[in-house]
Formats: structure tokens, sequence, C-alpha cells
């Protein structure tokens, strides 16, 4: 049982995490923080929250569990804000999508990493934000990674892998750097062709044609160029190094894709969309 959980950024992610907890029966009381009063107001009246505060600092007085839910350059400020105001054994662990930024700021913050820092990366989430974006069952059957470190508090590596598998996840180990490498190709690379493609075709002359007969696949692939701008901002500046090498290997796949169009080589195009749909089909298959 979580006696008090701290969630500064009670959004999508924050705000899920609090539904399955409480539907669990697995928390006892939930401090919510963050900076839009309006949104802390919906997620008392929600019954997400009980309480709520804008000083981060408060909001982990004499919390066993912090759990930091804000984009990626708003994360040093919370470091720094909560620092001086933990208990010895108040475990803290992030829902950041790249473990390299978050353990930068952690160490600059606090000086040195700190033995009850559990770095953590749910592997879920829509293309909508805010806390009535928020439900229970957003982790059921999900993934999350954790990046323990060295010094990492066994005990406290404990108690978060427990809390994500009380939310329904199944809960993976991985190094920082291996993480943000995986996830620079499954899930940065993704976004950043979606936010490409629209607006590549939001500014062409002929937009409005264009967008008024898109049909089922245009929707599917492009649903995540709705995702929250200010985020993928911060996390493409984060985990620029990984995200920089995807993006230069798929811009190599592409011009390959584009001679064999303009030459007509349709057995490298047929070579190519079958070993794509192979491994699509074969991904499918294991995970099931």
């Amino acid at each position: 049982m979580i006696e008090r959980l701290a969630i500064i950024g009670v959004g999508l992610i924050g705000g899920s995490l609090a539904r399955a907890l409480r539907a669990a029966g697995a928390v006892r009381e939930v401090v919510g923080c963050g900076r839009a009063l309006p949104n802390l107001e919906k997620a008392r009246a929600f019954g997400v929250i009980d309480r709520f505060t804008q000083d981060p600092a408060e909001a982990v007085r004499n919390a066993d569990l912090v759990f930091v839910a804000v984009p990626l350059g708003a994360m040093r400020g919370v470091f720094d804000a909560i620092r001086e105001h933990l208990q010895p054994e108040t475990v803290i662990t992030d829902g950041g999508s790249v473990k390299g930024s978050v353990v930068l700021d952690a160490s600059a913050a606090f000086g040195a990493l700190p033995p009850r820092l559990v770095p953590g990366h749910p592997i879920a989430g829509t293309e909508h934000s805010g806390v009535e974006a928020s439900f229970a069952e957003l982790y059921r059957n999900r993934r999350v990674i954790l990046t323990p470190l060295p010094d990492t508090d066994p005990d406290a590596l404990a108690r978060v892998q427990t809390m994500w598998e009380t939310c329904g996840a199944e809960v993976t180990l991985m190094s920082v750097a291996h993480h943000d490498e995986v996830l620079a190709a499954t899930s940065h690379l993704p976004h950043m062709l979606a936010f490409g493609l629209v607006d590549a075709l939001a500014r062409m002359r002929e937009n409005d044609e264009i967008f008024r007969y898109a049909a089922g696949g245009f929707r599917d692939f492009t649903r995540i160029a709705s995702s929250n701008p200010v985020m993928w901002r911060d996390i493409c500046l984060a985990n620029r190094e990984a995200l920089s090498a995807m993006l230069a290997r798929f811009g190599v796949e592409m011009t390959d894709l584009a001679e064999s169009i303009r030459r007509a080589d349709g057995d490298h195009l047929l070579e190519i969309f079958a070993r794509a749909k192979a491994a699509r089909d074969r991904s499918i298959e294991q995970s099931h």
C-alpha cells in the first residue's frame, strides 16, 4: 500500500496512474501538483487526487512515493524544487521517455544520483492530454521500462516495479542507453514521420483537397501528429543523438525507395515490401 503518492504533473500519464492505483485499492492518499490550477481542480473533482498544490516542495512533503510526469524540459526544475524536501525513505520515479536526459537532470539537481531514484518509462499513451483524458486501464497489458542505475536501492526498485504491476503493466528492466536507442526507433522516429508528413501536406497549395480525401490509412498513420508539440520538442532535444542517427538511417532507406520507384525497379520494390510485411507480421505474432 502506498500511503501518500505525490504526482507532479496530473495529466494523461500521471492521472491514469492515480486512477489505476485507486481502482486497485493500492494507494491511500494522492497529492497532485502542477502549474495549471483549472487542471488540478478538475483532477480533484474527478476524484483522481485528494488534494493539490502548485508547489512541488509542498507536494512531496511526507510522501513515500513521488511520480514526476512533466515534460522533459521541466524535469530539472522539478528536481531542484523537491531536493531539500524529500524524506530519506521517499522513492522517486518518473514517466519521461528519454532516460539519459532524466538521469543527467537528476545528477545536476541532487549533486549525486539518489539511491531511491528509479527512472522509468510507461510505453503507453494517446494523442490526447490533460487529466480529462486519463483512465485507469491505460497501463493494462502495456509495457513499462525501468532503467535502474548501479547504485539504485533494490527496495526502491521493487516498490516501483510492484506499483506498475498493480496497474496491470508488464515491467522490463533495461539500461539507460539501450532504452534511449530503442525508443528512438520505435516511438520517436514514428512521431517525426507523422509530424513531418502532416506538416509537408499542410503547406502544399492543394492541402484542403488532400485532407478532404484522406482515408483510414492516412488517419491511422498520422493520428500521433495530434500529440503535444511541447512534449515532443523536448523529446527531440533530449534524445537528439539517437534520434538524429535514426532519421539519417531512415533517410537512406527513403532515398533507396524513391530511386527504385524512379527507375521502375519493380523487383526491388517487391523485395522491400515483402520484407517489411514479413517483419511486421512476425512482430504481431510474437506480441500475442
